[in-house]
Protein backbone atom coordinates (compact mmCIF):
# COMPACT_ATOMS: atom_id res chain seq x y z
CA UNK A 1 0.00 0.00 0.00
CA UNK A 2 1.24 3.52 -0.32
CA UNK A 3 2.84 5.65 1.99
CA UNK A 4 0.15 8.10 3.16
CA UNK A 5 1.67 10.35 5.92
CA UNK A 6 0.04 13.59 6.65
CA UNK A 7 0.89 16.94 5.43
CA UNK A 8 3.44 18.53 7.43
CA UNK A 9 2.54 22.53 8.24
CA UNK A 10 5.65 24.25 7.90
CA UNK A 11 5.05 27.37 9.49
CA UNK A 12 4.46 25.41 12.38
CA UNK A 13 8.07 24.88 13.00
CA UNK A 14 10.00 28.27 12.12
CA UNK A 15 11.59 29.74 14.61
CA UNK A 16 10.00 33.15 14.52
CA UNK A 17 11.97 36.67 15.53
CA UNK A 18 11.41 39.89 17.21
CA UNK A 19 11.49 42.89 15.56
CA UNK A 20 13.89 45.77 16.14
CA UNK A 21 12.91 48.13 18.01
CA UNK A 22 16.03 50.43 18.18
CA UNK A 23 17.58 52.75 16.53
CA UNK A 24 17.63 56.26 14.95
CA UNK A 25 14.54 58.62 15.05
CA UNK A 26 12.62 60.19 12.39
CA UNK A 27 10.87 63.18 13.55
CA UNK A 28 7.42 63.67 11.87
CA UNK A 29 5.98 66.73 14.04
CA UNK A 30 2.83 66.86 12.05
CA UNK A 31 -0.45 65.61 13.10
CA UNK A 32 -2.99 63.73 11.25
CA UNK A 33 -0.60 61.69 8.76
CA UNK A 34 -2.91 59.50 6.63
CA UNK A 35 -2.47 55.87 5.21
CA UNK A 36 -2.35 57.23 1.68
CA UNK A 37 0.41 59.65 2.43
CA UNK A 38 2.35 56.70 4.50
CA UNK A 39 2.15 54.74 1.38
CA UNK A 40 0.11 56.27 -1.75
CA UNK A 41 -2.83 54.30 -2.79
CA UNK A 42 -1.38 54.27 -6.69
CA UNK A 43 1.28 51.22 -5.01
CA UNK A 44 -1.44 49.14 -3.83
CA UNK A 45 -1.30 47.36 -6.63
CA UNK A 46 1.95 45.66 -5.39
CA UNK A 47 2.24 42.44 -4.95
CA UNK A 48 5.13 42.26 -2.26
CA UNK A 49 6.18 44.07 1.30
CA UNK A 50 9.32 45.04 -0.79
CA UNK A 51 8.06 46.80 -3.98
CA UNK A 52 6.85 49.27 -1.48
CA UNK A 53 10.29 50.33 -0.01
CA UNK A 54 10.96 52.79 -2.35
CA UNK A 55 7.64 54.90 -1.99
CA UNK A 56 7.18 55.35 1.91
CA UNK A 57 6.10 59.06 2.95
CA UNK A 58 5.91 59.91 -0.80
CA UNK A 59 3.53 61.99 -0.79
CA UNK A 60 3.49 63.73 3.22
CA UNK A 61 4.15 66.92 2.73
CA UNK A 62 5.40 69.30 5.33
CA UNK A 63 8.16 72.35 5.52
CA UNK A 64 11.56 71.17 5.79
CA UNK A 65 10.87 67.00 5.17
CA UNK A 66 12.63 65.33 2.05
CA UNK A 67 11.41 61.88 2.37
CA UNK A 68 14.70 60.40 -0.09
CA UNK A 69 17.30 62.48 2.45
CA UNK A 70 15.22 61.89 5.58
CA UNK A 71 14.21 58.60 5.95
CA UNK A 72 17.40 56.97 5.35
CA UNK A 73 19.07 55.19 8.33
CA UNK A 74 15.97 55.81 10.63
CA UNK A 75 14.33 53.28 12.43
CA UNK A 76 12.21 54.84 14.83
CA UNK A 77 9.30 57.47 14.06
CA UNK A 78 7.93 59.90 16.64
CA UNK A 79 5.13 61.79 15.87
CA UNK A 80 2.08 63.92 16.47
CA UNK A 81 -1.96 62.23 16.94
CA UNK A 82 -4.07 60.63 14.71
CA UNK A 83 -1.13 58.73 12.64
CA UNK A 84 -2.61 56.31 10.24
CA UNK A 85 -5.84 57.93 9.63
CA UNK A 86 -7.38 57.22 6.61
CA UNK A 87 -8.33 53.90 4.81
CA UNK A 88 -7.65 50.62 6.74
CA UNK A 89 -5.13 48.46 5.03
CA UNK A 90 -2.28 46.48 5.91
CA UNK A 91 0.04 48.15 3.14
CA UNK A 92 0.98 50.94 5.35
CA UNK A 93 2.74 49.10 8.58
CA UNK A 94 3.83 46.89 5.78
CA UNK A 95 5.71 49.88 3.96
CA UNK A 96 7.41 51.05 7.52
CA UNK A 97 8.56 47.64 8.46
CA UNK A 98 10.29 46.85 5.15
CA UNK A 99 12.15 50.22 5.25
CA UNK A 100 13.28 49.03 8.73
CA UNK A 101 10.89 50.95 10.47
CA UNK A 102 9.13 48.99 13.32
CA UNK A 103 8.29 51.37 16.17
CA UNK A 104 5.97 54.54 15.87
CA UNK A 105 5.54 57.12 18.95
CA UNK A 106 3.36 59.04 18.76
CA UNK A 107 0.12 60.79 20.73
CA UNK A 108 -2.02 58.75 19.31
CA UNK A 109 -2.81 56.13 16.41
CA UNK A 110 -6.17 55.64 14.20
CA UNK A 111 -7.35 52.50 15.29
CA UNK A 112 -7.34 50.27 12.82
CA UNK A 113 -3.87 51.19 11.80
CA UNK A 114 -2.77 50.77 15.35
CA UNK A 115 -4.12 47.15 15.42
CA UNK A 116 -2.13 46.57 12.32
CA UNK A 117 1.09 47.62 13.64
CA UNK A 118 0.64 45.27 16.26
CA UNK A 119 -0.53 42.36 13.96
CA UNK A 120 2.43 43.16 12.13
CA UNK A 121 4.73 42.37 15.27
CA UNK A 122 5.61 46.01 15.42
CA UNK A 123 4.70 48.73 17.63
CA UNK A 124 2.41 52.26 17.42
CA UNK A 125 3.17 53.63 21.46
CA UNK A 126 0.93 56.20 22.47
CA UNK A 127 2.57 58.81 24.89
CA UNK A 128 0.99 61.77 26.70
CA UNK A 129 0.98 65.48 24.21
CA UNK A 130 3.00 67.00 26.96
CA UNK A 131 5.81 64.10 26.74
CA UNK A 132 5.67 64.16 22.82
CA UNK A 133 6.30 67.92 23.06
CA UNK A 134 9.57 67.13 25.24
CA UNK A 135 10.83 64.70 22.90
CA UNK A 136 10.09 67.09 20.04
CA UNK A 137 11.71 70.05 22.17
CA UNK A 138 15.18 68.10 23.29
CA UNK A 139 15.84 65.87 20.47
CA UNK A 140 14.53 66.90 17.41
CA UNK A 141 17.35 69.00 16.40
CA UNK A 142 20.19 66.82 16.19
CA UNK A 143 20.37 63.23 14.83
CA UNK A 144 19.06 60.76 18.23
CA UNK A 145 18.45 57.53 18.85
CA UNK A 146 15.90 55.33 20.46
CA UNK A 147 17.06 52.03 22.82
CA UNK A 148 13.67 50.03 23.76
CA UNK A 149 13.56 48.15 27.02
CA UNK A 150 10.09 45.57 26.24
CA UNK A 151 10.64 43.96 29.23
CA UNK A 152 10.43 46.75 31.73
CA UNK A 153 8.40 48.93 29.01
CA UNK A 154 11.00 51.63 28.43
CA UNK A 155 12.35 53.98 25.83
CA UNK A 156 15.59 55.86 26.40
CA UNK A 157 16.24 58.42 23.73
CA UNK A 158 19.85 59.92 23.49
CA UNK A 159 21.31 62.39 21.52
CA UNK A 160 24.91 63.56 21.82
CA UNK A 161 25.13 63.74 25.94
CA UNK A 162 21.81 64.18 26.45
CA UNK A 163 19.18 61.52 27.53
CA UNK A 164 15.75 60.64 28.64
CA UNK A 165 13.83 57.54 29.69
CA UNK A 166 10.29 57.33 29.42
CA UNK A 167 7.75 54.69 30.19
CA UNK A 168 5.21 53.41 28.37
CA UNK A 169 2.59 50.22 28.32
CA UNK A 170 0.90 48.14 25.81
CA UNK A 171 -1.83 46.05 26.57
CA UNK A 172 -0.67 41.56 27.30
CA UNK A 173 -2.48 41.14 24.00
CA UNK A 174 0.15 43.28 22.25
CA UNK A 175 2.76 42.40 24.08
CA UNK A 176 1.98 38.75 23.21
CA UNK A 177 1.71 39.32 19.49
CA UNK A 178 4.92 41.85 19.28
CA UNK A 179 7.06 38.90 21.19
CA UNK A 180 5.55 36.30 18.63
CA UNK A 181 6.49 38.69 15.73
CA UNK A 182 2.60 39.11 14.77
CA UNK A 183 -0.25 37.85 14.68
CA UNK A 184 0.12 34.87 11.99
CA UNK A 185 3.11 33.75 14.59
CA UNK A 186 1.41 34.25 17.66
CA UNK A 187 -1.94 32.19 16.42
CA UNK A 188 0.61 29.16 15.00
CA UNK A 189 1.61 28.55 18.79
CA UNK A 190 -1.74 28.95 20.32
CA UNK A 191 -3.63 27.08 18.12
Amino acid sequence: SPDISPIQNSTRHRKTTMKNFNGRVLFLDRADINTDEIIPARYLTEITKEALKPYLLEDLKFEGFDPVKDIAGKQVIVTRSNFGCGSSREHAPWALEVNGINLVIGESFARIFRQNMFNCGMMAVELPAGVIDRIFAEFSASPATIATDLANSRFKITAGSRNIEISFSISGFDRALVEAGGWVDYADGKY
